[in-house]
């Protein structure tokens, strides 16, 4: 007997195929990274977070802007970003989305609307609200998604962003991908506030928590902040509870959290909840999805060959795009 749900069959097939992208694509690039010299630097990986990036994506429009911190791959791929560059990127060759000058921590694409991917912990919070004020001064009806997580969530810029943003009603979602542990430190041990939602109060910005191990009510509750900010009423807080499967970075030991408590969360994969939804709404068969998980492997398996294959950044290349050319009319001389 099919099980009843109110999204449809495409949504959910969506939701699936992106979401095995973001997870083959971390699996094959930490692969790489663990490969002597494949892949250099910080290497933050998205997995166990992928139904906030599929659900985001239902609810927004192409021309939305993203823009997260440094675990930016997951969200990158989701707003239609070439695995084939990303990879370049994770490379650090001259293929790259940001020409492998950026690497892990800063994807960048402003044909995809995607604008990073920032190393400085909570910086992109300000700038989020940024692109959110340049939007209504242009006078479109796009809406920001600016992502955070919640070690992020202590920094001061979010304060004197959450006023300026309430303040001038700015069409910005700010969501916290509270994935429990920022770098190695559980909330508990970090704030006298544990529900981060709750930090709107004081800006009388409308907030929730939410489930982030489901695409659906990621979905739900997005979907409801961005009408809310099309209409011009600004921005909402969400925290999305979620959880990484791996370590803040690959070289993370991990030693601040037990295995049961892991296999604990995996019994909450997205990923699976998402295979088994469909299966039991019968919206396709096993065969049709093992279809897709093998299309997925070969895109990533030719991302890491386009890697590979690809030139390094020209020496000349090094001090161009650090600053851009721009004429002043209002400069004289």
């Amino acid at each position: 007997m099919p099980v009843a749900t109110k999204f449809s069959r495409e949504t959910y097939l969506y939701w699936y195929e992106i979401m095995q992208l973001i997870r083959q694509f971390e699996l094959k690039a930490e692969e790489m990274y663990k490969m002597a010299g494949k892949i250099r630097g910080f290497f933050h990986a998205y997995i166990g977070q992928e139904a906030i990036a599929a659900g985001c994506m239902t609810a927004t429009s192409a021309d939305d802007p993203f823009i997260t911190a440094y675990r930016d791959h997951g969200l990158g791929l989701a707003k239609g970003m070439s695995p084939n560059a990303c990879m370049a990127e994770l490379y650090g060759k001259a293929t790259g989305c940001s020409k492998g000058k950026g690497g892990s921590m800063h994807f960048f694409s402003v044909e995809h609307r995607f604008y990073g991917g920032h190393g400085i912990v909570g910086a992109q919070i300000g700038t989020g609200a940024g692109l959110a004020f340049a939007e209504q001064y242009k006078g479109t009806q796009n809406v920001v998604l600016c992502f955070f997580g919640d070690g992020a969530a202590r920094q001061g810029i979010l304060h004197e962003t959450f006023n300026l943003a309430m303040l001038w009603k700015l069409p910005v979602i700010f969501i916290c991908e509270n994935n429990q542990y920022a770098m190695g430190t559980s909330v508990e041990r970090t704030s006298n506030v544990i529900d981060i939602y709750k930090l709107a109060d004081g800006y009388d910005m409308p907030a929730d928590k939410v489930d982030g191990m489901t695409p659906e009510n990621v979905h739900e509750h997005v979907s409801r902040a961005v009408k809310r900010a099309r209409e011009g009423d600004g921005p909402t807080l969400l925290e999305l509870k979620t959880y990484r499967y791996k370590g803040h970075s690959i070289s993370d030991p991990q030693k601040y959290r037990t295995k049961e408590e892991v296999e604990e969360y995996r019994e909450q994969d997205p990923l699976i909840k998402v295979r088994n939804k469909i299966l039991e709404s019968n919206f396709a068969s096993a065969a049709d999805l093992d279809q897709i998980d093998q299309k997925i492997n070969l895109i990533v398996e030719e991302s890491v060959r386009f890697a590979e294959e690809s030139p390094w950044p020209d020496d000349s290349e090094l001090l161009k795009d650090v600053y851009a050319d721009a004429n002043y009319p209002f400069i004289t001389d």
